[in-house]
């Protein structure tokens, strides 16, 4: 089984909001561990939030304030793999772009090669491109590397009708279509990545990263979250 899993920056950093909290990092690590050592091929996109929402300035063009996020995102990839190897996991870190020796050249076979070895595999860096989100960057990735699915780990505990933050009465779905998410434009990923994961036919799981053992619960589909079906 071939896994993707999407981490925001803003989750690394705990109650920090910025940078990084290394407890919060460590526990998502283990989490990770006891899924490669069942055999899981892991796969890793991670945001770029706890340093950089440049479209928020209006002060920076969009496409250098899509680039200053692009690095944010290995930034995280290096630390969070750090953090991965330090409690036993062998790691690689794919860019779609040269980034001297920090990391290696995405490629499916490169990838593939990786995950063979027992190694996780971070893909930082985006699509490489301005105008596209993590979000699309790994639809994108997990088509590419023909995963099974992406478990997407968020501050909130699912896909709900409305925003629970302002409508208490919102409902959760246990299991939504992705057809039903795009016409509702529910935002579990953005648009763009919405219809790439409908067309590719790419099933997902979203849950809240924060809950006990709930990367491990997800990817045993034992879980408190919703599922979004492409069927």
């Amino acid at each position: 089984m071939r896994i993707l899993l999407k981490l925001s920056g803003e989750a690394l950093a705990g109650d920090k909001k910025t940078g990084f909290d290394e407890e919060t990092v460590r526990r998502v690590a283990l989490q990770v561990k006891t899924l490669v050592d069942d055999g899981v091929q892991v796969g890793i996109v991670i945001g770029g939030g706890n340093f950089w929402r440049g479209r928020s300035s209006e002060a920076i063009d969009r496409v250098k304030a899509d680039q200053i996020g692009m690095l944010a995102t290995i930034m995280n990839c290096i630390y969070v793999s750090e953090i991965f190897r330090s409690v036993g996991m062998m790691t690689n870190i794919l860019t779609p772009f040269e980034c001297g020796s920090f990391t290696k050249l995405f490629s499916k076979d490169r990838a593939s090669k990786y995950f063979e070895k027992g190694m996780v595999v971070f893909f930082a860096g985006g699509t490489g491109h301005p105008y596209f989100s993590t979000d699309t960057g790994v639809v994108l990735r997990a088509i590419e590397v023909e995963a099974d699915y992406i478990l997407l780990a968020k501050a909130i505990d699912g896909v709900y009708d409305s925003d629970p933050a302002r409508n208490p009465d919102a409902k959760r779905y246990d299991t939504i279509s992705i057809d039903d998410v795009i016409a509702q434009n529910l935002q579990v990923v953005d648009m763009t990545a919405s219809i790439l994961a409908r067309d590719n036919r790419v099933p997902m799981r979203v849950f809240a990263l924060q809950e006990e053992n709930s990367i491990v619960n997800a990817a045993e589909g034992n879980f408190n979250g919703t599922t979004v079906t492409v069927d």
